[in-house]
């Protein structure tokens, strides 16, 4: 009696579980039917893009390798432009130059927008946007107004160079005094970071940050969580994947003690000052539309973008001058013949060192600091390469893939 009991519960649960599998794969494509035959019926011809899994979309072609070198790889199947779904999130990768140009230069105007994400959003809380991921408007085209003609003018650039050679004579005196030890290597990393954050620290505000190693660490663990994309931004409308993201709590956490060392350096700052904070509170004073939260957001962008990209550049050089020591030796030929006699580096004798201009080149083609430029979002439906763009799509450039390509290579 027991033991038939017991086949007729096994029975039940078999008929359940193959019923309920079987509704899945129905419902699943029924989907796909009711997609295609709606894309059928309005004439779109969306980019390609590999096979999808319910729910998580295209996320799992994404596992086990850097998004970067995932996306060229998924390109080499579907081609420069193709259509990825993250969760709930559209993304549309250009992975060749022609690719690039549509979306950059000719159809510019309908992907000059930032997408709205969990880093956005807080950085508005926190009391303004800067240039790097404000959306497209009047704000933006002043800022970018002010930084263009002002901050990042060429004058404005040479104005610094006193800063640049003094740090850099530091620097080769650094490196100097630790090679001395026979017993521990040299960290060139180390060094090279010691370098740019006094560079960029001197250039933006002087040398006004009093705990500027915490600052420079609350930069740095900003960035670390602004990075990527969050759970919240995959599936926006779910209430349980914001409350499990931790990125807004983590960003905060950054936010806070930043703005407070930022706020005590713009007051204690003056406005004749020739540093790029005493540049933006001169034309504060003269009418110029930023307010305290504009100038801190700005602040940041310029720490972040300066700091971080030039740093990753020159390790990744000087690994690659470690790997090839032809090259070393012939950069280092140059470099004696060109400053022969001299203490220290001067940069009107930069124009003069070729070879080390080739290095640095071919150094920003292999390892671009930001392999995937920043996202833009589509604010109009667009045809790209014979392709439709739906509007509201996130579309990211793969920069990295785009550079790799055989054909950009130096001809050898």
């Amino acid at each position: 009696m027991a033991q038939a009991q017991l086949d007729e519960e096994v029975v039940y649960y078999y008929y359940l579980y193959y019923t309920v599998v079987l509704a899945t794969i129905l419902v699943v494509v029924a989907r796909f039917l009711v997609v295609k035959l709606r894309r059928r019926n309005s004439g779109e011809n969306p980019p390609p893009g590999p096979w999808q899994l319910p729910v998580i979309g295209s996320l799992h072609h994404l596992f086990g390798a850097l998004p970067h070198h995932a996306m060229r790889d998924l390109a080499r199947q579907h081609g420069p432009l193709m259509l990825l779904r993250l969760g709930e999130l559209r993304l549309v990768v250009a992975s060749s130059a022609t690719a690039a140009r549509e979306v950059m230069k000719t159809h510019d105007a309908a992907f000059a927008k930032r997408p709205r994400t969990t880093t956005n959003t807080v950085k508005r809380i926190r009391g303004g946007m800067g240039i790097a991921m404000a959306p497209h408007g009047e704000h933006w085209q002043q800022v970018r107004k002010l930084c263009v003609n002002e901050l990042l003018s060429a004058r404005q650039v040479r104005s610094f160079h006193a800063t640049r050679e003094a740090e850099a004579g530091r620097l080769v005196a650094s490196v100097a005094l630790a090679s001395l030890s026979q017993s521990q290597p040299v960290n060139l990393g180390s060094h090279l970071a010691t370098y740019l954050h006094d560079v960029v620290v001197r250039a933006i505000v002087g040398d006004r940050i009093t705990d500027r190693e915490a600052f420079l660490a609350c930069l740095e663990d900003s960035m670390t969580a602004a990075a990527g994309l969050s759970l919240a931004d995959l599936f926006p409308s779910s209430r349980l994947a914001r409350a499990f993201c931790g990125r807004t709590r983590l960003l905060e956490a950054a936010y806070q003690p930043m703005t407070h060392v930022l706020d005590g350096v713009i007051k204690e700052h003056g406005n004749g000052d020739d540093d790029l904070l005493g540049v933006l509170l001169r034309m504060q004073t003269e009418g110029a539309p930023l307010h305290l939260g504009t100038i801190r957001a700005l602040i940041t962008d310029l720490f972040g973008a300066g700091i971080e990209t030039t740093t990753t550049t020159l390790q990744w050089a000087m690994a690659e001058l470690m790997r090839n020591p032809n090259v070393l030796r012939r950069a280092q030929a140059e470099v004696r013949a060109a400053l022969a006699g001299q203490s220290r580096v001067w940069e009107k004798d930069l124009p003069g060192l070729r070879y080390i201009q080739l290095v640095i080149k071919e150094t920003l083609r292999l390892h671009i600091a930001g392999p995937l430029l920043l996202p833009r979002e589509c604010r109009e439906s667009c045809r790209v390469l014979g392709y439709d763009v739906p509007k509201g799509a996130m579309v990211l450039v793969n920069a990295w893939a785009i550079a790799g390509h055989p054909n950009l290579g130096p001809r050898r």
